[in-house]
């Protein structure tokens, strides 16, 4: 009796821990009490997901401000580097033209991102045109903090195109 009040509490303290008892192999088997109890761990089942973890919350910040001023000399200096090896001799041709755009772009972009400036959002633009005597007037409008944002940019020219670069650097809060 004693041995059954055991059993039961056993077997209730290895469901709380995760696993599942089985009890009928402490039944008696013909006419003999075998007295050993077997358990399944629930990581044998296949419907258990043993590596689920709870998202992690993180709490905030309430950073307003920015540590360090987003730096757009050394940016307008990457922005003239890339644009002045990419460019140099090349010729207005516009489906190249529109490749080169996205291209320079990018490696812009990667190149500002390897100088990890902290909580500010990168944003690049190349505009890539034909240079034929003609006025261009280019314009962007943002919504932004004046004191955290700001931007930076360069423009390039040689005999047959032009091209405007420019990096903005958004603060993330």
């Amino acid at each position: 009796m004693t041995s059954d009040v055991a059993r039961d509490k056993a077997a209730r303290l290895l469901k709380k821990q995760g696993s599942m008892s089985s009890l009928a192999s402490s039944d008696v088997h013909r006419g003999k009490n075998l007295g050993s109890m077997s358990t399944v761990s629930f990581t044998d089942d296949p419907g258990h997901d043993d590596h689920y973890r709870p998202p992690v919350k993180y709490e905030n910040s309430y950073q307003t401000t920015p540590n360090q001023k987003f730096p757009t000399a050394k940016i307008r200096y990457i922005i003239s580097d890339v644009l002045e090896s990419c460019l140099r001799h090349e010729k207005y041709e516009p489906e190249l033209c529109r490749q080169l755009s996205k291209t320079t772009s990018e490696i812009i972009k990667t190149r500002v991102r390897e100088m990890n400036i902290p909580r500010f959002k990168i944003i690049c633009l190349v505009h890539i045109g034909q240079l034929n005597n003609q006025g261009l007037r280019i314009g962007s409008r943002c919504l932004w903090d004046s004191t955290c944002d700001t931007f930076s940019s360069y423009e390039f020219r040689n005999n047959k195109l032009f091209a405007i670069g420019s990096v903005y650097g958004v603060y993330f809060e």
